[in-house]
């Protein structure tokens, strides 16, 4: 069902994108969907798009800097695109950045007519890659922008940013449709980043005994629950368990461990998407499931490196020129359909060269 492709941790950036440059990026990120959709399909598109270094060298080639987080706004140039082209290539994408990434399930919604599918799928499926990647994996990033890319036959990707403002940087997460049967174990495919300190990640494959205990935990009386926590605070604990723990607060938690426990949850998936149970919350489940049921969870940041077309030099595998020689072609084609002046077009060539360790285009 769901497949997390990967994640890219980016510089944090603010300030917003000139005008003039948001309208010439919309124009040529319609060109490079059209050129794209006609050539391979609307699934190859989405592929692409879930793909963390493609897209990486698509926003540079669309204009923005290789290690900025403002690459955000390269989803908010595609979702324009689509707003004008998406009914002919049977593309559409919703959602976006800060109040209007919360706008997804009612744009996905007003598309439902379109759909071959029953748009409350693709709802649940938005909803889950947003919840699993700031409840279920709590790497120290919280999720400001999310936007779901979508087609008329059901098939999605997820493209969404967490910001860490103490370090500085950004870390994007890619998910798509294709792949995985499973949102919460093992939902990505590739991941990449720089690693993190202290990581709570309830979707790696070891933690599958965490997420069998917690739902068993969550049917316990939430005044238990919240007495246990206050014992455990308590105890002498690995440095990890007592970083973890630090700002549980009990009390405050109750309410919270009462949704669980009336929701009836008979697996970690369904209650990791009921409405109101946070990462705080998961996160007390979580431990009390090792410290009093021996069930541990993982600590394993799954950030690592994965590339579209490899690296210049050969890692973590030799280019593959094929794949690497066709989206140079498919881009050069975009680039002189979008009616650019020959100096932008030029530019926009470069850019592609440089993103992607190429020769300069002529």
């Amino acid at each position: 069902m769901a497949r997390r492709t990967g994640t890219a941790d980016l510089p944090l950036h603010g300030g917003k994108a000139p005008r003039w440059l948001f309208s010439r990026m919309v124009s040529l990120g319609r060109e490079v969907l059209c050129a794209l959709a006609e050539e391979f399909g609307p699934v190859e598109v989405l592929r692409r798009l879930a793909d963390p270094y493609w897209f990486q060298a698509l926003g540079c080639f669309l204009g923005f800097d290789w290690h900025s987080s403002g690459l955000t706004t390269t989803c908010g140039a595609l979702k324009g695109a689509l707003d004008q082209v998406g009914d002919e290539l049977g593309l559409y994408a919703a959602g976006g950045k800060g109040a209007v990434s919360r706008r997804a399930p009612q744009e996905i919604l007003a598309k439902g007519e379109k759909l071959a599918v029953e748009p409350d799928r693709l709802v649940y499926a938005s909803r889950m890659a947003a919840k699993v990647d700031s409840a279920a994996l709590q790497d120290g990033f919280q999720i400001y922008h999310h936007v779901f890319f979508f087609d008329r036959a059901g098939r999605w990707c997820v493209v969404q940013q967490g910001m860490r403002e103490d370090t500085g940087m950004a870390r994007r997460y890619h998910w798509i449709s294709q792949g995985l049967t499973s949102f919460v174990e093992e939902p990505h495919a590739g991941v990449v980043g720089r690693q993190v300190g202290l990581v709570l990640n309830l979707v790696a494959r070891e933690a599958a005994p965490a997420r069998g205990a917690i739902p068993v935990l969550a049917q316990e009386p939430p005044e238990r629950l919240a007495s246990e926590l206050s014992r455990i605070k308590r105890l002498q604990l690995p440095r990890r368990h007592q970083l973890l723990l630090s700002d549980l607060n009990p009390k405050r938690l109750k309410g919270v461990l009462l949704r669980a426990y009336q929701s009836e949850a008979s697996d970690f998936e369904s209650l990791l998407g009921v409405q109101g149970l946070g990462a705080k919350g998961i996160r007390a489940l979580a431990l009390l499931s090792e410290l009093l049921y021996g069930a541990p969870a993982s600590f394993r940041d799954p950030a690592r490196y994965s590339y579209a077309h490899g690296g210049k030099d050969g890692t973590p595998y030799p280019v593959d020129r094929g794949t690497y020689d066709r989206t140079i072609q498919v881009l050069r084609r975009a680039v002189r359909r979008a009616r650019l002046g020959r100096r932008e077009e030029l530019a926009a060539l470069r850019r592609l060269a440089s993103a992607l360790g190429a020769e300069p285009l002529a």
